[in-house]
């Protein structure tokens, strides 16, 4: 089976520095299914890339919420 990777571009807010960049940078990268996470503290974004089927958009959200940021659903 052919698995596809995607690209999720989230909205982050309430990241003050470059050290709450890199924590949630870390923490997507380390999420299984996720193969690449850029996280762009200026932009507040993160774009995730991901294997469709291994995870989902929504799980990625929610583990960055647990890290105290805000996702915009």
């Amino acid at each position: 089976m052919n698995m596809a990777n995607e690209t999720l571009h989230l909205t982050v807010h309430g990241m003050t520095c470059g050290n709450c960049a890199r924590t949630v940078e870390r923490k997507l990268a380390g999420t299984p299914g996720v193969t690449k996470a850029v996280v762009d503290l200026n932009g507040e974004a993160a774009d995730v890339e991901y294997v469709t089927g291994l995870v989902k958009p929504e799980t990625l959200a929610e583990a960055v919420r647990k890290l105290g940021y805000e996702v915009p659903a």
